[in-house]
């Protein structure tokens, strides 16, 4: 009779544990199927946003020639996210867009023709609500990748994170140079 009892205690035991494996491996995976669904969001804007470059850039052509410099680098950033591989090489070719669309629209300030041109203002409008947008997802993916890191470092669930072979993600970081203070000068007339 208490081999009996000692074989029910045990297999309530081991019951308990597989359920438990089951719970938190459930909730690994839904962490981390929630940072790729994160990643796809901001995906999708990054490709609107490169859709609307080549429009861009091809309105300003016609006042910029001077400035060739600003728009080749916009079109080399653009060619690099084409490129890159993984979710590092992304991180790195739209924080180098980023840096070329601002440089490109501070030289704008120079051409009130340009600011002024009515295509013009619609693509930079729309560049930059989708800039706003990609950084409200930037915001959630970090979100996302902090939750799940904590979770899967700890205790009792890294058992079952390395069991499972759950791994850290990378937040998504900017570029050190965007700490960098910015300098103000204002031309006298």
């Amino acid at each position: 009779m208490t081999l009996l009892i000692t074989l029910g205690v045990i297999l309530l035991v081991l019951v308990l544990l597989i359920l438990y494996v089951i719970v938190v491996y459930n909730g690994l995976v839904t962490l981390k199927n929630n940072i790729d669904k994160a990643w796809s969001n901001i995906d999708v804007l990054l490709k609107q946003r490169f859709d609307e470059l080549p429009k861009l850039i091809k309105v300003c052509e016609g006042y910029m020639q001077h400035e060739r410099q600003t728009l080749e680098a916009v079109v080399k950033a653009r060619s690099m996210i084409a490129g890159a591989q993984g979710e590092q090489e992304q991180l790195a070719a739209q924080n180098a867009l980023t840096d070329t669309l601002r440089s490109l629209f501070m030289v704008v300030e120079r051409y009130p023709e340009l600011k002024a041109d009515k295509v013009f203002k619609q693509l930079s409008t729309r560049i930059t609500e989708i800039e706003e947008m990609i950084a409200d997802r930037r915001e959630l993916y970090n979100e996302s990748v902090n939750l799940y890191n904590i979770r899967i470092e700890q205790f009792p669930d890294v058992i079952v994170a390395r069991l499972f072979n759950f791994a850290n993600r990378e937040l998504w970081r900017i570029d050190p140079a965007h700490r960098a203070d910015v300098t103000v000068a204002f031309q006298s007339n």
